[in-house]
């Protein structure tokens, strides 16, 4: 795949308003090698909370969709739904609009690469549309300091979690992230236990049902 790169500082005053210092290629290779075995899992989830322009979340989408073409490209509908997958399981916020906005277009950019390159005259509308819209909710403009969007006024940051559910149904649930985090001693609780002890399990703030994931761009009223 074409490597998607970007400069380490975008200039002077950014590093020094924000500390924004763009994390290069080789150490991004070397970080994300330590975890290897989660960026070949296709619906694993990453979550980078100052984001950039997205070298990191970049390498993973790559990653995820190498093995999607691996394992699904003898089936377009099956290539699809998984590499939907990929995309839905990568999440990110920076401070910084441009930034946010940069990053969800060079995802999508390597998520079209991909998908064109495969199926060139036969990819799908519907495809890329569920992708732009699942990137405008998981790239969040926002503060991870905070935990809510740098808007007027300040929103809590709302999370979407996709699952693939019945085949080509796509499950979406909305979560706070603070309610993610926890609040006081829930924060050391575990999310998962097979022990048997008592676990801290998010409540989402809204549940949807589900809908073909071809559909997903016109599915929801916002």
């Amino acid at each position: 795949m074409k490597k998607h790169t970007s400069p380490t500082i975008k200039s002077r005053d950014r590093v020094t308003q924000f500390g924004e210092v763009l994390t290069p290629d080789f150490i991004v290779h070397a970080m994300l090698d330590l975890v290897k075995q989660e960026t070949g899992r296709v619906d694993a989830r990453f979550l980078e909370p100052a984001c950039g322009t997205g070298n990191f979340l970049i390498e993973v989408l790559n990653r995820k969709l190498r093995v999607v073409d691996a394992r699904y490209a003898r089936s377009q509908l099956e290539y699809e739904r998984y590499a939907v997958l990929a995309v839905s399981s990568i999440y990110g916020i920076d401070i910084l609009e441009d930034n946010a906005g940069e990053c969800r277009q060079r995802l999508f950019a390597v998520f079209d690469e991909a998908y064109t390159r495969r199926f060139k005259h036969n990819a799908k509308a519907a495809c890329r549309e569920t992708v732009r819209y699942i990137l405008a909710k998981n790239i969040v403009h926002g503060d991870a300091l905070t935990l809510k969007t740098v808007s007027e006024p300040p929103r809590p940051i709302i999370f979407a979690e996709w699952a693939m559910v019945q085949g080509s149904l796509l499950k979406r649930r909305d979560f706070a992230f603070h309610e993610l985090l926890g609040h006081g001693e829930m924060r050391s609780m575990p999310l998962f236990s097979d022990l048997g002890e008592e676990v801290f399990i998010p409540e989402p703030v809204k549940d949807y049902p589900p809908v073909h994931f071809l559909e997903v761009a016109h599915a929801y009223p916002e």
